[in-house]
């Protein structure tokens, strides 16, 4: 009865997670689907801008990730008044990066796209994009921390209710100002930028919405005293974190433009299919980063440690079947877009790579996103983030490309190695249960 009421619980928690991540996937999927269209330039550009809104994303749900472990540990201990606080302290703090990151994008676009790709054409087309896509940044902060609020709730189908809502004006205005129709001018890139933007509004003032309804009613006091130490010790190591591995990322990006517009093209290719993979099986981190975050709060160690076992479990058979999935259609995947042969070839090798390594990325981001960090032990993640890109990641990357020479499906299997040399330090730290935590209010 209780494996049932846990397996229950999880899909009630990562089911409607991962919808709503591959919803959010979606926007990029249409994006690069109708844009692939126009042809393999388009392509590049739309991938490469994509890069630098993707710092933001990483840094937005970092915080994000705060958010969560503080609202279910503090849920766990029946606390609504330090869910409030936390809620609303990491509110505050995704708004000012928000700030931030609209203004580069909105300020330097052309010369933030420069520093991935030596094409003029390229880097102008992504700078027009990015100026547009920039206008994401505030949404994307309020939609972060409302949804992350929701799930700790366990209302995890509200965020995919209003995930739906966005999606679908994100389609229909893609496929209206990108090629024309209903009287409207083609806009082209420009027009999908366009179409981001408005549906990332409607996905926001829905969610809102959806909040403004079912928040929990507490009366603040001033008088209480919020705990910016342990805020700090929690969110510092994850901004290090996730900003080094956003980092690394975009160098990997760097060392795909200066392989050429072709490997750059192939790689943006596989985004919709990288990113809807992810999205399918992210609902388990989610839910492992509550469900172990409450069983902490709660102060039951021994239940967080096996229900955390349990979820790698299911993320392990989940991620192996998904990766047979996408190694027998990747053929027929790359079919989709109108661009030259030889790039749809790179593509499908790409994405015969990326089945390799998925069960290991998948094991990671549980293990990673989720159970390690529902202590608020976050040093930990950090130190295995750096191993793992910088001292392993990165340099395999660029000897593989720049020394050897590899074709890109190869360097991109030689630096996602990374992966089994991060899951392997993880799985030392979760037997050793040191990252096991109650916060304090």
């Amino acid at each position: 009865m209780e494996k049932q009421s846990f397996f229950r619980s999880v899909c009630a928690l990562a089911i409607p997670v991962a919808l709503q991540s591959m919803l959010q996937a979606s926007f990029g999927v249409v994006d690069q689907v109708m844009i692939g269209q126009l042809g393999g330039v388009e392509v590049a550009a739309v991938g490469l801008a994509g890069k630098f809104t993707g710092i933001f994303n990483v840094v937005n749900s970092a915080v994000g990730a705060v958010a969560g472990i503080m609202l279910s540990q503090y849920m766990g201990q029946k606390n609504a008044a330090a869910s409030r606080r936390s809620l609303t302290v990491n509110l505050r703090m995704c708004l000012v990066l928000a700030a931030l990151f609209t203004l580069l994008g909105i300020a330097v676009p052309q010369r933030i796209m420069g520093l991935y790709i030596n094409d003029r054409a390229t880097a102008e087309t992504a700078g027009r994009y990015l100026a547009i896509v920039s206008g994401t940044f505030f949404p994307a902060a309020g939609i972060t921390m409302l949804s992350t609020y929701l799930r700790c709730m366990e209302k995890a189908s509200l965020p995919l209710y209003a995930g739906l809502a966005s999606a679908a004006v994100n389609t229909g205005l893609n496929w209206i100002l990108i090629f024309g129709k209903l009287g409207a001018p083609a806009l082209g890139v420009t027009g999908a930028a366009l179409a981001t933007l408005i549906s990332q509004l409607v996905y926001f003032l829905v969610i809102l919405g959806m909040y403004s309804k079912y928040r929990e009613r507490v009366e603040s006091d001033p008088s209480s005293p919020f705990a910016w130490r342990q805020y700090l010790s929690i969110l510092l190591p994850l901004l290090v974190s996730e900003s080094m591995w956003v980092l690394g990322e975009n160098v990997y990006a760097g060392i795909y433009g200066h392989l050429g517009t072709a490997a750059t093209a192939a790689m943006t290719l596989t985004n919709p299919v990288q990113s809807l993979a992810i999205g399918a099986l992210c609902g388990l981190s989610q839910a492992a980063a509550i469900l172990i975050g409450k069983r902490l709060g709660d102060g039951d160690r021994d239940m967080a440690y096996r229900e955390a076992r349990k979820l790698l479990f299911y993320g392990w058979v989940g991620a192996v079947l998904l990766s047979a999935g996408i190694a027998c259609t990747g053929h027929w995947y790359v079919r989709i877009f109108n661009v030259e042969a030889p790039i749809q070839e790179l593509t499908r090798q790409i994405l015969t790579a990326y089945a390799v390594v998925l069960p290991f990325k998948v094991l990671n981001m549980i293990i990673g996103s989720g159970i390690l960090r529902s202590g608020g032990k976050t040093t930990y993640v950090m130190v295995i983030d750096l191993v793992g890109t910088w001292a392993f990641g990165v340099p395999m990357g660029l000897f593989a490309a720049f020394v050897y020479r590899w074709t890109i499906p190869w360097v991109y299997l030689a630096l996602s190695l990374e992966e089994c040399v991060r899951l392997a330090i993880s799985l030392v730290v979760f037997e050793q249960r040191s990252w096991m935590n109650r916060l304090k209010a």
